[in-house]
């Protein structure tokens, strides 16, 4: 009974303390509100409109009125880089760093502005210097990332090993396909300079990394082969299949070449079947009819080219039909052939290409690292036209 008594005089005073709090946040709002410049209004106004030019503008004018509004110098930095005027934000970002005044942490959010703005401007050692000195702090995620971005456009891949796995120790996310493919980088770049045992090494630290890095097996086959052991290629190469049957198409014309020089084509050729029994692709299709072409001739390729294009009908199957028609066909029926073969590759054109599965850009070629999006093994080694087949 006494706690109900205090609860009821206790109410009345709890309600005036809320009330007197809620009348001092007011006050303090009002008062915030009279000390920013009109002008600063001014451009939000602009903003809202979409008038992105006006707004930095006025907004300019609030800075020089009043030099401590700290974080609207923050945002016409980063606006200044957006839209591509780097020295001013590079300007802006500056003015913040050597203020004396400026709290460490806020500080500190300047450098990584003005490491961005850098980096935009294209000035790669100085944004590295100020990358590495956010390495320990607060924005070591974001200085790390910057970082890997600036050794892969440099093609430092030793130095992207290294950054890449300290950002797997800061995220706790897996790095291992981007470090594999360093590696890979390094051991292409040794055989180059014709130091196979040095790209040998290479290849085992990418497979170490990355067991599934397919990449790694078709650089090593590249090797074996330019040595003079097709065996030891061709069993690189096969090894494939365990990792991403799907790739195998990348080293079908190889796996064939491997084979014909050790002496054993028909079984390559066998091989290359069996493959495209199981794993329909188009590169693969491609292999095999010019393969069964200069083994067995022109009316065997046309009845495989034939059972296949039935079995997976593709306009680039097609292209192949018609091209084993020609090969038969006398030469007034050639020139119908032709005629259509013309009009069915103008339209293949567009449908044999590679798409990165990331970003959407499509090629002729096919990469191991975007050039658009800059993601590694994000292009699909099936063709545009392949998407809809089986796997």
């Amino acid at each position: 009974m006494d706690i109900e008594y205090w609860w009821l005089l206790a109410l009345p005073l709890f309600f005036a303390l809320g009330w007197l709090a809620a009348r001092v946040d007011i006050k303090q709002l009002m008062s915030e509100s009279r000390a920013l410049p009109i002008s600063y209004f001014k451009g939000l106004n602009f903003l809202l409109n979409e008038q992105p030019d006006k707004a930095i503008e006025v907004f300019i004018e609030v800075v020089k009125v009043d030099p401590q509004t700290i974080e609207l110098h923050f945002a016409l930095g980063s606006l200044f880089r957006r839209r591509g005027e780097v020295e001013r934000a590079i300007r802006m970002h500056q003015n913040l760093v050597e203020r004396p005044d400026l709290a460490q942490d806020r500080k500190l959010l300047a450098l990584l502005e003005l490491a961005q703005d850098y980096l935009k401007a294209g000035l790669l050692d100085r944004a590295e210097e100020l990358f590495l000195k956010l390495e320990h702090t607060a924005h070591a995620e974001a200085a790390l990332r910057f970082l890997l971005e600036i050794y892969e456009r440099e093609k430092d891949w030793q130095k992207a090993i290294g950054i890449a796995e300290k950002l797997e120790a800061v995220t706790g996310r897996s790095h291992q396909k981007e470090t594999a493919n360093f590696c890979c980088e390094l051991a292409v770049n040794e055989s180059m300079h014709s130091r196979p045992g040095a790209a040998r090494e290479h290849l085992a630290r990418a497979l170490s990394h990355h067991r599934l890095c397919v990449r790694a097996n078709i650089v090593l086959g590249d090797l074996e082969l330019q040595a003079g052991n097709p065996g030891a290629a061709i069993d690189a190469w096969k090894r494939i299949e365990s990792q991403n049957p799907t790739y195998l198409a990348l080293v079908a014309d190889r796996l064939l070449a491997a084979f014909r020089q050790s002496g054993r084509p028909e079984e390559g050729l066998n091989l290359l079947r069996g493959y495209l029994g199981k794993y329909p692709s188009l590169d693969l299709l491609n292999t095999v009819f010019q393969g069964t072409l200069e083994m067995d001739g022109a009316e065997p390729a046309y009845r495989f080219v034939r059972d296949e294009l039935q079995r997976t009908p593709t306009l680039l199957g097609l292209d192949k039909l018609l091209e084993a028609q020609m090969l038969e066909a006398p030469i007034e029926r050639r020139r119908e052939l032709e005629l259509i073969k013309q009009l069915v590759y103008q339209h293949t054109r567009e449908l044999a290409m590679y798409r990165c599965d990331n970003c959407g850009f499509r090629a002729r070629q096919f990469y191991w690292h975007c050039p658009a999006c800059a993601q590694w093994e994000t292009y699909s080694p099936r063709r545009t036209e392949e998407k809809g087949l089986p796997a």
